[in-house]
């Protein structure tokens, strides 16, 4: 073989690697998220690009999307492709207060049966890059009768989830509120707090610190990245955008995008030295459209 034919085929399959680096880059969770919701689907299913423009000037590299089993598979994969070839990392979404009910798993295998179907037949530059769970337990009746037994049927939900994503090879992650450092359980799982059995049994969380002000979500989150920090594991850490009954404090709806932007900033600054930190999330694409600047 001629010396200018073996160039071309290391030129050429140099090229192939990279380009499939690229790919798998793109389908994996950035280093450092700007994350957000997207709670509607129906959106990209009537205006793609326009959702996807969005997305893109916001520079969100990490997309949280509802599955709604009623919107085909084909406007999912048209979706998540493109994103991908933004570097947005799309992450199969969805979960319900009333998965921790008696039959509540019924919901959550469909969900899970609905992701593993779609990544048995969907391209390789169109499979999500993992699933996000969104249960919020503490919202169904049980956390008050009965919260021990409300705390082991979301741990058993988990743990069944992350058998199905091991299955997938992608990675599980969850919301969880940032109080749960202060929830204990003690069952067949072990005994201890919530937020570090969750963090300890998944890739990662989002942390709902829905609060207004650096100072405050600094200080709410700072025992998660401690125990995501000893378990070698991730924490991306989310604000509010929506308009609450909840208090001013929760929301950035009343001051903006410009300051929301700036305390993140400061967020990200202060836990830029802790590796299980990884970047911030702005819930949700709803109520971002439509935040003043």
């Amino acid at each position: 073989m001629g010396k200018k034919v073996v160039i071309m085929f290391v030129v050429f399959f140099s090229l192939m690697a990279f380009s499939a680096q690229g790919q798998a880059q793109a389908s994996e969770a950035p280093e450092q998220a700007l994350a957000t919701w997207l709670w509607n689907p129906w959106m990209f299913v009537q205006d793609e690009a326009g959702t996807l423009a969005f997305i893109e000037s916001k520079q969100v590299n990490k997309v949280y999307v509802q599955v709604d089993p009623d919107i085909s598979k084909a406007a999912y994969g048209s979706f998540i492709a493109k994103a991908q070839a933004k570097g947005i990392a799309v992450y199969a979404l969805d979960g319900a207060p009333s998965w921790v009910a008696p039959k509540g798993y019924i919901n959550q295998d469909r969900f899970l049966a609905w992701v593993t179907d779609y990544q048995a037949t969907a391209a390789q530059n169109a499979k999500f890059a993992g699933v996000h769970l969104d249960v919020e337990p503490y919202l169904y009746s049980g956390w008050a009768s009965n919260q021990a037994a409300t705390i082991k049927s979301f741990q058993t939900l988990i743990k069944r989830a992350g058998t199905s994503t091991a299955k997938l090879g992608i990675p599980l992650e969850a919301d969880m509120p940032f109080w749960f450092d202060e929830i204990k359980y003690k069952n067949t799982f072990g005994r201890g707090l919530l937020a570090e059995w969750i963090i300890g049994n998944t890739a990662g969380v989002t942390i709902m610190a829905y609060r207004d002000s650096a100072p405050m979500i600094i200080d709410i989150v700072k025992n998660e990245m401690a125990m995501a920090q000893r378990l070698g594991k991730s924490v991306v850490v989310g604000v509010e955008t929506g308009v609450t009954d909840e208090g001013s404090i929760i929301t950035f709806a009343e001051e903006g995008e410009a300051f929301m932007n700036q305390e993140l900033a400061k967020v990200t600054a202060h836990y830029a030295g802790n590796p299980a930190y990884k970047g911030n999330a702005v819930h949700h694409v709803g109520s971002w459209l439509t935040l003043r600047p």
